[in-house]
């Protein structure tokens, strides 16, 4: 039987460059191997013409002798086309799928995996603080807890005095390789050199206070610069003061989460300050000014007449300065009327006057509470 074409096999242009053809033949690999189709003999089969023709095609001389002659150019080339049946596939050296496929496509052909420097691990502490530091910003002193690089022997884990060995192993490089056959040729993995755990180092004597770690447990204080405005619940982020880098890595980052105690008087809604006043129904009924507290001390709120309990009057500017560092909330203060429980004879009267004024004869003359009629109106 006439061979198919190699550039038909791959599923490629005949212009098609070396990373197309690489592409190409890793795909088809990757669905036609016996191991992922044990039952399908045909697989098999289309598997070793897939193998020769990228043989070909990713060898430039070779590729240019098919170019030129076809598959004439390799009829006695014994190398090619048995040699894929002997010792059968998944054994004989070969490795089952899982083993080649892990090494050729994970980038272990030959590469290396990072062995440099790591960032150190981030920190959280959360942080505590009044409804006026939230408001007016604030700078407060924490205790962290974390790994740092021993002072004894500077990090390296060894005993003052003593060298540092290099693993005789990896030859300091934290990783050994290993060159397995298989039917896709040889495969080069690497992995963590297990006789220094990947430091790339020996310690033969280690330090005594860290234990060969290079790191002890510590506590510093580190100052935060609370912003004014910040709300419940916010991170910040303090770069650099989390534990240290691996291998001259970087160090972490420490974020703060901000928790906010509520106050007794104010409450707040996104940039806004929520606050209750209490108006006298003269007040309620008449109008006039009130003293309302803020933030930072009093200001005066004007009343119009006829004001219902319950009612909120906004005070710009009143509130939380924006984090963005542009404007900030108001003030909602809610009035509440406040009915008197006991009035003088002379109040008494003033009162029943005013009722009859306003045609309210059944409370002048003793009918329904005039007390209630008042809770009914202002409800």
């Amino acid at each position: 039987m006439a061979k198919k074409d190699y550039y038909q096999l791959l599923g490629i242009d005949k212009n098609a460059d070396e990373a197309a053809i690489k592409k190409a033949y890793r795909k088809l690999a990757r669905e036609l191997h016996p191991d992922a189709n044990p039952d399908d003999p045909a697989a098999a089969e289309k598997f070793k013409e897939v193998k020769e023709a990228y043989d070909i095609l990713s060898d430039g001389q070779k590729r240019s002798m098919y170019d030129q002659y076809g598959h004439d150019a390799f009829n006695q080339d014994q190398g090619m086309g048995g040699g894929y049946g002997q010792g059968g596939f998944g054994g004989s050296g070969f490795g089952d799928i899982s083993d080649i496929f892990e090494t050729f496509f994970s980038g272990g052909m030959g590469g290396q995996q990072r062995n440099g420097p790591v960032k150190g691990n981030d920190l959280r502490v959360n942080l505590n603080i009044t409804f006026d530091e939230s408001y007016f910003g604030v700078e407060k002193e924490i205790q962290v807890h974390r790994d740092e690089n021993c002072q004894t022997c500077g990090g390296d884990g060894a005993k003052p005095g003593t060298k540092v060995e290099t693993c005789p192993v990896c030859k300091g490089s934290g990783q050994v390789q290993t060159v397995q056959r298989t039917m896709l040729g040889n495969m080069m993995s690497v992995r963590t050199c297990s006789h220094c755990g990947g430091s790339g180092k020996i310690i033969t004597e280690p330090c005594t206070t860290c234990k060969g770690s290079g790191k002890v447990r510590r506590r510093r204080p580190v100052k935060v610069k609370v912003p004014a405005g910040i709300e419940h619940g916010r991170r910040l982020r303090l770069n650099g003061e989390g534990e240290p880098g691996e291998r001259n890595g970087p160090n972490g980052d420490l974020y703060v989460v901000i928790g906010v105690q509520p106050h007794k008087q104010f409450s707040r809604q996104g940039d806004d300050i929520l606050v209750e006043s209490t108006i006298s129904y003269s007040q309620a009924v008449l109008g006039g000014e009130i003293k309302v507290p803020t933030m930072e001390g009093t200001a005066t709120l004007k009343i119009p007449e006829g004001t219902e309990s319950g009612v909120s009057f906004r005070m710009k500017g009143k509130g939380f300065p924006s984090l963005s560092g542009y404007g900030r909330g108001d003030e909602q203060v809610q009035v509440k009327v406040e009915i008197p429980k006991k009035l003088t004879d002379k109040q008494r009267e003033a009162l029943i006057q005013f009722a009859i004024a306003m045609g309210d004869d059944d409370t002048a003359k003793g009918g329904k509470g005039f007390f209630d009629k008042m809770k009914d109106i202002l409800k």
